[in-house]
């Protein structure tokens, strides 16, 4: 991805999370001097991985594949107690998420604004593969039954539990809008705890064709 595209989907975000009344830490406007400034104050958000993350999963289709992230609080069980992380998301109408699931996260997605968000679910089987049984899911705290690859639309304000192992992709429903995404989950590691069901890239490759206006999880070595 160019440097110029990041730049204007993260200006963009902005924008939509103010339409949906969703307020960000001061942080999150600092350009890259900011952090600078202020010392080791800001450890936590770099150790635990917190901020800006924006990835097209390798596709150079950033519209029909991709996502844009911000990390609000998460754990890092290294060095501290904290056992917990929230993000939240943006999610376009059909742009993509691929399937996958965690091996060790567990996480409710929410819908807290916007259109509507499909999701697309598939249990797995040890060898890792999609799984030919029936399962069972709770949606805002009510057990639904599925079958593999059925389609569960979240209207705003409602949710679903993900537990480990559980394949998922999601999208935006086409012709409702963005959608405002909430995850509230067990401390979260996008560095070893995803499983893509066919190989992508998590981080992208990016091209700087400009200057870095806010800084990404992967830009925090530069501070």
């Amino acid at each position: 991805m160019k440097r110029s595209e990041i730049n204007q989907h993260i200006e963009e975000a902005f924008h939509f999370f103010e339409s949906q009344n969703f307020k960000l830490p001061p942080w999150a406007y600092w350009f890259p001097g900011q952090w600078k400034e202020h010392g080791g104050n800001h450890d936590e958000i770099i150790n635990n991985q917190l901020g800006w993350d924006l990835t097209d999963f390798g596709s150079g289709n950033f519209k029909e594949c991709g996502l844009l992230l911000f990390t609000l609080r998460n754990g890092n069980m290294k060095i501290d107690q904290k056992t917990y992380a929230e993000k939240i998301m943006i999610v376009d109408e059909d742009q993509h998420t691929p399937m996958h699931f965690h091996w060790s996260k567990m996480e409710d997605i929410i819908n807290r604004g916007g259109g509507n968000l499909l999701m697309k679910l598939y249990p797995s089987n040890e060898k890792e593969e999609f799984a030919k049984h029936e399962f069972e899911v709770s949606l805002d705290g009510i057990k639904r039954k599925f079958r593999p690859g059925d389609v569960v639309r979240l209207q705003p304000g409602e949710s679903i539990t993900l537990y480990q192992g559980l394949y998922h992709t999601f999208y935006g429903e086409y012709g409702k809008g963005k959608v405002l995404v909430g995850e509230v989950s067990t401390v979260n590691d996008d560095h070893s705890d995803n499983r893509f069901f066919n190989e992508v890239g998590r981080f992208p490759e990016i091209e700087e064709d400009e200057a870095i206006r806010h800084l990404l999880l992967a830009d925090y070595h530069q501070i």
